[in-house]
């Protein structure tokens, strides 16, 4: 959370107003997702072969 809350967004600078932050497990939840679609296409290759 930001902790300068009296500060409104007229006040931020512009890389400040760009950046967010996203969970921890977020990349492992995209590691896992591509992991998976590389597994599926593997999966489909040698299934049409």
């Amino acid at each position: 959370m930001d902790q300068r809350v009296e500060l409104s967004q007229h006040d931020l600078t512009t890389t400040e107003v760009r950046q967010a932050i996203a969970p921890h497990r977020l990349r492992y939840m995209l590691l896992a997702g591509t992991v998976a679609v590389v597994l599926g296409f593997v999966a489909v290759y040698f299934l049409v072969q």
